[in-house]
């Protein structure tokens, strides 16, 4: 990908993020029309048992389910081995998706202002229906019409866009604790008219901030998509109204700026990132899951004997919106709401998000940084108190007063049934993590310079980072 200018576009994104839009004036517009767009879909999702779904197979060899065209994704067995973490050797049925996805947004600016264009849209895991998503979301077959669905609109937006017009074009791993999948990330802008089709709207980058306090609104892959959009806290300092920055904003803003000191430089974190890969010691092999143990079928669905961790399910789906008769298929179904959390500090002014050197068997290079915290609690109910996530006990005592942002926000819903966590950026007035060599301080440029590079944040990570970047940005007029 060529080297980008992006000086003058994130100008622009900072006066997004302070900005009424065009379409909507007001918050509340916008939910009245959502609501409306949201009312006329009708999606119906059942549970089935594994062996009634159609159109999918299970390998008398392996025990693998896949799709009888080869396409979409398959359920298989992995096996892990981790010296030195609280369970040393797994196994555990994992969702591998080797066809790449793009999920991309375009920008347009109207009356000077750049907008996002959003898209309502229902998945069948999604637990209170329909979500905001990006403008195009799209699987290799889909593009293709396997499932025999509609074009995909605005598509030729982002595979014949000029090298100018790209402002971000990298690639993600999702979730690397069940889910084997890499995606396409882009942000296009757009300078020709682009007609607004039923279902989309334009929407400033502040008020795509703002929709990020509502639950189950902003789907994971609009703001891994949005974590990838260039921030300056430079361009931010000046355009902030007297009377709305406080002292914890005025940090935050600092932490988006280049020329502020943080407390480990950005060699030091890659050479740290570098070492953590080669220490980690892990290995990862899929194997057939008919080989994976502890996991048994019973009442339709795969499940771990003590009931922990997550479910492989079957749904039955019908969705005339996509103008498909309708489709069944495997998802992986989490048992118990995560926590995901940034623990925050200024440090000389200016603040810092502590980062952890996170393994997990999906990932290509099997560490990423992740949270502060990630994980869902009572998966650690079993076993010794020393096993229980660092820091986990300190975001979940914080005082209602430290607790800077904290919402339930939904993850995937193609693949995954009803998965929801609760995102969480708790400012701490202790000294974690220093020390520890599996944590790292870092500001918020040094995040935002690495996700536009591959494989360094987990998808976790890409969304809380978002949420970090809209404290720093919510204009307070759009709750007028």
């Amino acid at each position: 990908m060529p080297t980008l200018s992006l000086q003058p576009t994130q100008v622009k994104v900072a006066e997004s993020a302070l900005s009424a839009g065009a379409q909507f004036v007001h918050t509340a517009e916008f939910h009245r029309w959502f609501a409306g767009v949201a009312g006329r879909m009708s999606m119906n999702v059942d549970r089935i048992a594994l062996d009634r779904l159609t159109g999918w197979n299970r390998d008398v060899l392996t025990g693998n389910i896949g799709h009888r065209s080869g396409r979409f994704f398959t359920v298989e067995g992995l096996g892990v081995h981790f010296p030195g973490a609280p369970v040393a050797d797994w196994t555990q049925p994992i969702v591998n998706q080797p066809e790449a996805g793009v999920l991309g947004i375009l920008l347009k600016e109207f009356d000077g202002v750049l907008h996002c264009l959003m898209r309502v849209e229902n998945e069948p895991g999604n637990r209170n229906g329909p979500q905001l998503s990006p403008t195009v979301r799209v699987r290799w077959s889909d593009y293709t019409r396997v499932r025999q669905g509609e074009a995909v609109p605005y598509l030729e937006h982002f595979r014949q866009a000029s090298p100018h017009d790209v402002i971000a074009d990298v690639r993600h791993f999702e979730q690397g604790s069940c889910f084997w999948r890499r995606s396409r990330k882009m942000i296009v802008e757009v300078t020709d008219d682009v007609g607004l089709l039923d279902g989309f709207c334009w929407l400033t980058l502040g008020q795509v901030h703002e929709l990020l306090t509502v639950p189950d609104l902003v789907s994971m892959d609009a703001r891994t998509v949005l974590s990838c959009v260039p921030f300056s806290g430079a361009d931010l300092t000046g355009t902030f109204a007297s009377g709305v920055g406080d002292g914890f904003r005025t940090s935050l803003i600092r932490s988006c700026n280049p020329a502020e000191g943080a407390l480990y430089g950005t060699g030091d974190i890659l050479r740290w990132i570098t070492r953590a890969r080669g220490q980690a010691g892990v290995r990862a092999q899929r194997i057939p899951l008919n080989e994976v143990r502890r996991w048994h079928q019973v009442d339709g669905r795969i499940s771990h004997e003590t009931g922990r961790f997550f479910d492989v399910v079957g749904v039955s789906v019908d969705d005339g919106d996509r103008g498909i008769s309708g489709w069944t298929q495997p998802m992986i179904e989490p048992v118990g709401t995560g926590i995901v959390a940034f623990l925050v500090k200024q440090i000389d002014g200016v603040l810092h998000a502590l980062v952890h050197a996170r393994v997990e068997p999906g990932h290509a290079d099997v560490v990423e940084l992740a949270p502060t915290v990630q994980c869902i609690p009572e998966n650690y109910d079993h076993l010794p108190a020393r096993a229980r996530p660092l820091f986990l006990d300190e975001v979940l005592g914080a005082r209602l007063s430290q607790i800077r942002f904290d919402t339930i926000l939904p993850e995937e819903g193609g693949c995954f049934y009803g998965a929801r966590n609760r995102y969480l950026i708790v400012e701490t007035d202790g000294d974690p993590g220093f020390g520890h060599p599996g944590f790292r301080w870092m500001t918020a440029h040094q995040l935002g310079e690495l996700l536009h590079h591959s494989h360094y944040l987990n998808a976790q990570a890409r969304s809380l980072s978002t949420c970090l970047h809209s404290l720093s940005t919510t204009w307070t007029a759009l709750h007028v």
